[in-house]
């Protein structure tokens, strides 16, 4: 029999005893040889919630705890801490509003309160991952030290919504991540063990081959796996301080009762991890060590978890026996809609109790004590900062970005076959229209100049939308991964345009040999070559213009809204439709527009040898 106590300071502690029960059946990608916990719920009164676990309980963590070294202990502290956003209209909201508290090792603690309580920006502003335009009054300290960018490196961060390039397998998605993230003197193999090593701790080396989401009929990664594949990404790094986002959002009671288990074995193996969790089942609820309530922004309570019936039952709040507390903590702390104003007055009532009560008083000390730390600040800021890590290489960086955005494309079948059938069939429709008719002589110029004009059109407008929608869908991975500190934008732009080259140089060659041959163009090697060079470069810079459109606008539906002008503007300005010579207006637009230079120089690799053909165009050229 195993159980989980508090010692007296509330830190956990495992009292464990020899197991047996070892079988195979299989739930949510989770077999029973890796079940974590089996438990039951005694009793929930006088303020106690207790729970009675079954043998099988830390089998595995055991494994887990022997495997990995101990991290670094990290105390989290915090003080007078509010965050302010802007609003449209200039004025400030306040979210969170003066609050403090403090998070130790070896302690799992829950940020919980109604929708709207503060539970995510608090906990973001904690971890130094707050978005662009917040306010953050107070101070947040790690260690004695104010947190700042090393918080990427010395804290993990699982999302409530987890983020996944969806084409990559389990094995090739951790790969990548240990490559982005851990200390570039990591051996390869220690990298590879550290990989397989949490691929068995969480129950995933059954599905390392299998890919995280997938075209319909595909084998993909179920709930329960992809959150305990989020989880496996943030410890890759060992870090010291874990916080986690409504990790059981979108979770059946089993998986969410296996994903907390290994929360809670993290924290027993050392680590302090703070979890926002809206309305846990007492089963959940008794994983907790610390227990923190928020309403409007507020602590309404901060304490052992085991203490906040007794706090609500002094003030008159009597949980009823068949009540789960939690959900009796919310309801209480909650608006009651057409009553907002008297809910407002009760929150306030339960908060200002709370800030004169003994509970608060013992915290504040503890907090005070903390700070006071503070005068060895420049010792511990040289050794948190310094840490003796050495982040991966520039170049390794964008060599596996690169690796990641190249499996992307490859798997992707509207990349790889969809696009290249289009350009064939254009480019063979294209070629037909002018067989037999794009002569070099004085009568076929003009269906010359046309041929030519649809090699530049279809190299220019085609690629220009079609990576309209690439930054877009991207914009939330790239955004997550900056903030995490994984690479830096430029080395973002540089990867992902390495990783479409390929692509850029193959297109264009194809469309041009076929539409070149097929309408009987020049047939010499370097008329043929350079025309192929010229339909290359103006693919490419079709490509950065149409990536400038989507990352300005955002949004693909704004992004076409704008491009559009532009690109009739482009073709207008190509000196095929009107006679820029004679067009003053025009006369300087034609020497900046790509496709009007380009146009002009693949005609003079055609027919420059041609004087007598080519006498009635100069003008135009």
């Amino acid at each position: 029999m195993r159980s989980l106590s508090n010692d007296n300071n509330g830190t956990p502690s495992l009292a464990s005893a020899k197991s047996s029960s070892k079988n195979s059946s299989t739930v949510d990608g989770m077999d029973d040889a890796h079940e974590l916990v089996s438990a039951d719920i005694i009793y929930v009164d006088s303020g106690i919630i207790s729970r009675k676990y079954d043998e099988p309980l830390f089998d595995e963590v055991e494994e887990l705890l022997g495997a990995s070294p101990a991290p670094r202990p990290c105390t989290l502290v915090w003080r007078d801490l509010s965050v302010h956003v802007k609003l449209k209209d200039g004025k400030l909201k306040r979210l969170v509003n003066n609050v403090s508290g403090i998070a130790k090792p070896g302690t799992l603690v829950a940020l919980m309160g109604p929708s709207g309580a503060g539970k995510t920006t608090l906990m973001t502003a904690l971890a130094h991952r707050s978005p662009g335009g917040t306010i953050i009054d107070g101070e947040v300290a790690m260690n004695g030290v104010p947190v700042g960018d090393f918080m990427h490196r010395e804290s993990g961060y699982m999302h409530q919504d987890e983020l996944f390039v969806e084409n990559l397998t389990v094995m090739e998605h951790l790969t990548i991540m240990a490559r982005l993230r851990m200390d570039r003197r990591t051996t390869p193999l220690g990298r590879r063990r550290k990989v397989n090593q949490l691929m068995r701790q969480l129950s995933l080396y059954g599905a390392r081959h299998t890919r995280i989401g997938g075209l319909d009929g595909q084998k993909t990664l179920s709930g329960g796996e992809r959150k305990r594949l989020a989880f496996a990404s943030e410890l890759l790094i060992d870090p010291g301080l874990l916080f986690c986002d409504e990790p059981t959002t979108g979770l059946d009671s089993s998986s969410a009762q296996k994903l907390m288990t290994l929360l809670r074995a993290s924290a027993v193996q050392g680590k302090t991890v703070i979890c926002t969790i809206h309305q846990p089942s007492s089963e959940l609820m008794a994983l907790f060590d610390k227990l923190v309530l928020l309403a409007e922004g507020r602590v309404a309570f901060a304490g052992n978890a085991s203490g906040a019936l007794d706090f609500f039952e002094s003030l008159g709040y009597q949980c009823p026996i068949t009540y789960n507390p939690t959900d009796y903590f919310i309801k209480v702390l909650a608006l009651t809609p057409g009553s907002e104003g008297a809910s407002r007055q009760a929150i306030k009532s339960v908060c200002d109790r709370f800030a004169v009560s003994d509970a608060a008083k013992e915290l504040d000390m503890e907090i005070h004590l903390e700070f006071h730390l503070m005068d060895n600040e420049d010792q511990d800021l040289r050794r948190v900062k310094n840490n003796n890590y050495k982040p991966p290489l520039l170049h390794t960086k964008i060599t596996w970005l690169v690796y990641r955005y190249l499996l992307i494309i490859i798997r992707d079948p509207r990349v790889q076959f969809v696009r290249i059938l289009q350009k064939l069939a254009i480019a063979l429709t294209a070629g037909l229209c002018f067989i037999g008719t794009a002569r070099l002589t004085q009568a076929g110029i003009q269906d010359v100049q046309g041929a030519l004009f649809i090699i530049i059109a279809e190299n220019t407008f085609s690629p220009m939308y079609s990576v309209l929608h690439m930054f877009p869908e991207e914009f939330p991975m790239l955004h997550r991964e900056l903030k995490a500190g994984l690479y830096s934008t430029p080395v973002y732009y540089v990867a992902r345009m390495v990783a479409l080259f390929p692509g850029l140089v193959v297109e264009p060659a194809l469309f041009t040999l076929v539409v070149y041959w097929v309408a009987g163009l020049r047939g010499t090697l370097y008329a043929f070559g350079f025309t192929v060079f010229l339909s290359i470069l103006v693919l490419n810079v079709a490509i950065a213009c149409g990536s400038f459109f989507s990352c300005a606008f955002g949004s693909m539906p704004l992004a076409i809204a704008y491009l559009v002008p532009f690109d009739y503007s482009l073709m207008m300005t190509s000196g095929l439709f009107i006679k820029l010579s004679t067009e003053k207006i025009y006369r300087d637009t034609n020497t900046t527009a790509q496709q009007g230079r380009t146009y002009n120089l693949a005609a003079l690799s055609i027919i420059s040898d041609l004087f007598q053909a080519t006498k009635g165009i100069q003008e135009t050229l």
